[in-house]
């Protein structure tokens, strides 16, 4: 199966964490949060966020982006509010990596700056300050999943009381 990578750097909201750590486990995508973050990882909003898919989970942990950019190496998209591109007109390769910031400000400008054409964004009204985190995450990992035709994913489910025939 071809490989999505969800990069949380510096994370706040252990709820935020939990619920893309359940999208991650049920798509198959990575998770790699990036520190410092703003709770610690036995937090019980994040693992009640999560849920029972914690065995699904392949996590990674880093001390902070140096530590990232050392040991991954991939094409790299930066999820933005600030963005010029939007996020549907990328064709997204294996193996890509996914960055979204901190719940408040978001990713760093500096690392923004210097990727500026690999920085995406949501559309979204002039008069929203952006989306929940979580959500953007599952948005941006079904595109590249829809892209790729969903790969070993089921694409049906069973009724528990009746058949679907």
């Amino acid at each position: 199966m071809p490989v999505i990578n969800i990069v949380m750097v510096e994370p706040e909201i252990p709820q935020n964490t939990g619920n893309v750590a359940r999208t991650c486990a049920a798509t198959g995508a990575r998770l790699h949060l990036v520190g410092p973050m703003g709770f610690k990882i036995d937090d019980k909003k994040l693992k009640r966020a999560g849920l029972d898919y914690w065995q699904y989970l392949d996590i990674t942990y880093y001390d902070n982006l140096d530590e990232f950019f050392l040991k991954n190496q991939g094409q790299f998209y930066y999820f933005t509010t600030k963005a010029r591109n939007v996020y549907s007109e990328v064709e997204y390769p294996d193996n890509c990596y996914l960055f979204f910031g901190k719940e408040t400000k978001g990713l760093p400008e500096e690392l923004l700056i210097k990727n500026k054409e690999n920085c995406v964004r949501l559309p979204m009204i002039e008069k929203a300050r952006s989306l929940n985190l979580s959500n953007t995450v599952a948005i941006a990992t079904y595109e590249v999943l829809r892209q790729w035709n969903f790969p070993e994913l089921e694409n049906f489910g069973n009724l528990h009381n009746y058949t679907w025939q």
